[in-house]
């Protein structure tokens, strides 16, 4: 399996903190409701280790949530959605989690549906850019 299999990565030229507040905003802009945003490097350095900037921003839509609940309770260990802002070799990253994966996991769930929260997932992605 490749990264490109699982992850859609884009580089932007904002700045981390830019990028985070854009990635909200176009979460915000599609609809979308933001479950929580975690401070990786913040969190580590609490406990004494360096890290490089990265935020986990989760995000749910409700329709595509119910929908997908309603097939497979398990497939709540892949929710809610996540798109992290991080730095990786002096270059600001936005990358989202593909939700097509899931159909791989969970049979239930037709590449047609993943494909269409996917799509939301890359335009968020992309606008943020």
């Amino acid at each position: 399996m490749k990264t490109d299999d699982f992850a859609y990565i884009v580089e932007t030229e904002k700045s981390f903190d830019e990028a985070v507040v854009s990635v909200l905003k176009s979460v915000e802009q599609k609809g979308w409701a933001l479950f929580q945003i975690y401070d990786v490097k913040e969190r580590l350095a609490a406990k004494g280790f360096k890290q490089k900037p990265l935020k986990i921003i989760e995000i749910c839509s409700g329709k595509y949530a119910n929908q997908f609940l309603n097939k497979n309770r398990l497939i709540s260990l892949c929710m809610p959605c996540k798109i992290n802002v991080l730095e990786e070799n002096g270059k600001i990253k936005i990358v989202g989690m593909k939700p097509t994966m899931i159909s791989q996991f969970f049979s239930e769930v037709s590449e047609k549906d993943a494909e269409e929260v996917e799509r939301d997932v890359k335009e968020i992605v992309d606008n943020a850019r």
